[in-house]
């Protein structure tokens, strides 16, 4: 099946990473339709990669500002059935398209998601448990290992039906990564696709995320935990709790204490002191979650509802 690789950016920061991922996104195995670069509201960033990469083609983000809109802009530019979305600092192996794109000739399935290894900028925190490795955006401890069907996965590495994608109306425009504010845009797409089929995680889909030296402190780790708190809480005062938070309720009862007795075994063992700080730092990051958890259910009661939108097209309630 034929697919378009979407790739949202926003900042000259990131250019050299951005240009990475337009040359993995056209050095597929399976070679893209086309690639599709969102620039969110920068003209100089837009015309920049324009330049330097001709044989992509180069939209500006038709929506609101952030990756929702961006994401949204490129899914309805596409002509194929199937959409995959890359993030602009992240790079993907030369079979990614390929692996996503294999679990779509069963006609249930209505999206696909892959594996995310973290790319470190400096070492990886020996105290940085593997089982909280979603706090960079990387596929954790405690995912499956072989291709299963899941409630959801990450837009950083996914594949959709364009018609069901469309049909539910894309990402929540104004509901992603806002600045500092951090909603899982991903997952509210992947439960509100859910409804008409099932998503497949592949981990044999790689690309690796990059993760800059600044989201290696504690500090991060513990700011990134509480917002990932909050926007569960705000998530799930848009749709029904049993399918918005199943996920959470499997990773607490069953990864959270593995990680947490870990270090409690191996304290006296090689390496003892480094898993015991793996483990203090899962019942830390399971805490600042809780907080964010309490602090997000208090701001979902004030905050108004928030629709589905794609530019060109009408807005579809949740």
């Amino acid at each position: 099946m034929r697919a378009t690789v979407v790739i949202a950016c926003y900042t000259e920061r990131r250019w050299g990473r951005l240009v990475r991922a337009v040359d993995s996104a056209l050095g597929q195995s399976l070679r893209p339709a086309e690639v599709v670069v969102v620039v969110d509201h920068n003209d100089a960033l837009q015309a920049r990669i324009a330049r330097a990469r001709p044989e992509v083609t180069v939209l500006a983000n038709a929506s609101t500002r952030g990756a929702s809109g961006a994401r949204n802009t490129g899914a309805l530019h596409a002509s194929t059935a199937l959409v995959a979305f890359l993030d602009d600092d992240a790079q993907a192996r030369p079979d990614w398209l390929a692996r996503l794109v294999t679990p779509f000739a069963n006609p249930r399935v209505v999206g696909t998601g892959g594996a995310v290894e973290p790319d470190w900028d400096v070492r990886r925190p020996a105290w940085f448990p593997p089982e909280f490795d979603w706090v960079v955006g990387a596929s954790y401890r405690g995912m499956p290992e072989q291709p299963s069907v899941v409630r959801n996965v990450w837009a950083e590495s996914m594949a959709v039906r364009r018609d069901g994608f469309v049909g539910c109306g894309g990402f929540r425009v104004g509901f992603g990564k806002l600045g500092q504010h951090s909603r899982p845009e991903d997952t509210d797409l992947c439960i509100r696709m859910a409804r008409s089929g099932v998503w497949i995680y592949e981990p044999g889909a790689v690309v690796a995320h990059h993760v800059p030296a600044e989201r290696t402190t504690f500090g991060f780790f513990l700011r990134r935990s509480y917002a990932e708190g909050r926007g569960k809480a705000e998530l799930e005062a848009l749709l029904p709790a049993s399918t918005a938070l199943h996920s959470e309720r499997e990773y607490l009862r069953r990864v959270v204490p593995a990680a947490a007795l870990d270090g409690v075994r191996g304290a006296f063992r090689p390496g003892g002191l480094h898993r015991a700080a793996r483990s203090g730092a899962v019942l830390t990051g399971v805490a600042a979650a809780g907080a964010g958890f309490v602090r997000g259910r208090l701001a979902a009661r004030r905050a108004p509802a928030l629709r589905t939108e794609l530019p060109n097209a009408p807005g579809v309630a949740a």
